[in-house]
């Protein structure tokens, strides 16, 4: 027999809005540039989204310097690599989302300051990475990081 699931998956917006907090692990082993023993924040989607919000217009930040200022906020040793990415898709993926409904773009976070059209992220983004091009064009963002 058949059976219908009532499941109905989250938006992207949903999923930036988890009812989640930061917070610090121990790492139990060394995996991507992290030694065990070190404190590791684990951020939420919405801690990289407040963080992407306040990049300036026409700055690049890359995810390193991203997971370096936060895990310094908040008195950890490194920011979690692994759920930092799904977090910067989640939040670009919510903004586009707010774009495509009618947002105007300077009210979505601009997630193209941090986010290069040739990462990893980008390329599981479900929009491509044309649009982050044209807005970085558009911004005349600037092709080195900030230090």
């Amino acid at each position: 027999m058949f059976f219908m699931c009532a499941y109905k998956r989250k938006t992207w917006r949903e999923k930036l809005h988890v009812e989640i907090k930061p917070h610090i692990v121990i790492a139990k082993k060394d995996f991507a540039g992290i030694r065990a023993g070190q404190k590791m924040l684990i951020a939420t989607p919405k801690l990289v989204d407040d963080y992407i919000r306040q990049v300036p217009m026409g700055v690049m930040v890359d995810s390193a310097t991203l997971r370096n200022d936060l895990a310094m906020e908040y008195g950890a040793d490194v920011t979690c690599p692994l759920t930092t990415g799904i977090f910067l898709r989640i939040v670009a993926e919510a903004a586009h989302e707010e774009f495509e409904n009618g947002k105007a773009i300077k009210k979505i976070t601009p997630f193209w300051r941090v986010i290069d059209e040739k990462s990893p992220t980008a390329k599981k983004l479900t929009f491509g990475t044309d649009f982050i091009i044209a807005q970085r064009r558009k911004e005349r963002v600037a092709a080195t990081p900030l230090l």
